[in-house]
Order: C-alpha cells, then sequence, then structure tokens
C-alpha cells in the first residue's frame, strides 16, 4: 500500500505554522564550536517578554 504524498487543506495550514514557528527562532539557535559539523547546539532564551506572553496565552485559555 503506497503513502498519499497530497495533503490536506488542514495539514497544509499546520505546516505553514509550523515553518511560520521554525523561521522566528531560527536566529536563537547557536551552535556550540565543537558540534557546529553536526548542527548540535542550544536554543538561547528569548527572554522575559516571551515568558510574559506564553503566561498571557494560558490564562486567556483558562477563561
Amino acid at each position: 500500500m503506497k503513502a498519499k504524498s497530497e495533503s490536506k487543506p488542514s495539514d497544509a495550514s499546520l505546516i505553514s505554522e509550523l515553518l511560520e514557528i521554525g523561521l522566528e527562532m531560527q536566529d536563537r539557535f547557536s551552535a556550540e564550536p565543537i558540534y557546529a559539523k553536526t548542527g548540535k547546539g542550544f536554543l538561547k532564551s528569548a527572554g522575559v517578554g516571551e515568558l510574559k506572553k506564553i503566561k498571557a496565552d494560558l490564562a486567556a485559555k483558562k477563561n
């Protein structure tokens, strides 16, 4: 049985959203010098503003 290569409209919107999130955090990724060739590293914190936004979004969802 072959897998379908076509995307459903909901799949396309999900892919679009994930791509947008990935591009937003791209500049925050910092590769470790020793792992630069393998792509391993860490994600720098976006700061307090990001945490406040996440908490506000969670509080809004609860209400």
